[in-house]
């Protein structure tokens, strides 16, 4: 009886230290209970792994926000005229520069002036109403010279009629705006951008390709007039530009159209026969159904002193109403707009400042001269 009682207990002791062990490398190995995946927190980043970020996929309920558009800001007149304003930023540093107004801050003026080609004869009136000013104690600080200045340019620019004229009247009886100028000032794409500008505005426009001594130009136009989606009339090359005119004007009566469009041949101020056969042109066109409201005179701006002569010459020889003025964002040669209006009493009706089609804008003085002075 006392051995097997002792078997008994030698028993027990060894199932309990077996169970023993077991507990034992079961906690040393953690393999007690199976690891838990931690949940993380919605507003938890995204887990790394090797220091780059981990996109998780994103829910396909979640809305997901566009990025936002970014929208460049079209750029200013005083922007565009950067080349402009050149002219007249060493003047004007110049004399804000000084603690008064001396005589150099006069010369500086002019010379600004007249680098500008705003011409001789109106330099010398704008200098010397400076120099009253100041004479009368009007004008004491470096500052209200400036002003004083900028003030007296845009007067003269005031009071000028820059509409484009448009007659309404019966159906059948159409506008007509007559483009003229020298080889090479832009006058065809003047054309095409003011053409697109009309149909948005809701008119209906025909342009007639009268400059036939050149073929690539007609080729030219019928690009603009496919982009604008209005019709062309144009001739053989050597044709008449009267008679492919008249036939364009013809043309826009029988459909009602509401403007035409006539380019005529890029020539030279000086050929006296090239002017006599643009006097014909302008004959022909107000026989025929409509009415030629605008005679635009286009002229590039870098060319400075020299569109002045043109501008006179096409004025005697086409009753000119209105001057394009091209390319004066390229220009440091814009107080051409002065000789002009003051001299020949020409309106500057729009200015190019640019290649897009936004850029051949209305021309207003104010905005003019505040871009040339703004520093």
């Amino acid at each position: 009886m006392g051995i097997e009682v002792l078997f008994l207990i030698l028993a027990v002791l060894v199932v309990a230290f077996g169970i023993g062990v077991v507990l034992v490398n079961r906690r040393r190995s953690g393999s007690a209970l199976p690891p838990q995946r931690p949940t993380a927190r919605p507003d938890a980043p995204p887990p790394r792994s090797g220091g780059t970020l981990v996109e998780e996929r994103p829910d396909t309920d979640a809305v997901v926000e566009a990025p936002p558009e970014v929208v460049e800001a079209p750029l200013s007149l005083r922007d565009r005229l950067a080349k402009a304003r050149s002219t007249f930023a060493g003047a004007i540093a110049g004399v804000l520069g000084r603690t008064g107004i001396t005589e150099e801050s006069f010369e500086d003026l002019e010379e600004a002036l007249l680098r500008a080609d705003v011409g001789v004869g109106i330099t010398t009136e704008l200098i010397d109403g400076l120099r009253e000013k100041v004479s009368n104690k009007e004008v004491t600080e470096p500052q209200e010279l400036l002003d004083a200045l900028a003030a007296e340019m845009t007067e003269r620019l005031a009071g000028a009629d820059r509409t484009l004229h448009f007659e309404p009247g019966e159906p059948g009886s159409p506008n007509v705006w007559m483009f003229v100028g020298v080889n090479g000032v832009g006058k065809t794409t003047t054309i095409g951008k003011l053409t697109k500008h009309e149909v948005d505005g809701g008119r209906t426009v025909l342009l007639a390709a009268g400059d036939t001594f050149r073929a690539a130009a007609a080729e030219q136009l019928t690009t603009w007039a496919d982009r604008a989606g209005v019709e062309i009339v144009r001739g053989a090359e050597g044709a008449d530009p009267s008679s492919v005119i008249f036939d364009g004007i013809e043309r826009a009566a029988a459909r009602n159209v509401d403007l035409v469009m006539a380019d005529t041949a890029g020539r030279l101020h000086t050929k006296s026969n090239l002017m006599e056969e643009l006097r014909k042109v302008r004959r022909v066109a107000e026989k025929g159904a409509g009415r030629v409201t605008e005679t635009l005179l286009v002229i590039d701006a870098t060319t400075g002193q020299n569109g002045l002569t043109q501008a006179r010459e096409f004025r005697e020889a086409t009753d000119v109403t209105g001057v394009v003025l091209t390319k004066l964002d390229g220009s440091a040669k814009g107080g051409i707009v002065f000789a002009i209006e003051t001299e020949l009493g020409i309106p500057v009706k729009l200015v190019g400042v640019g290649e897009s089609l936004g850029d051949l804008i209305d021309f207003e003085p104010a905005e003019f001269v505040d871009a040339l002075f703004e520093h």
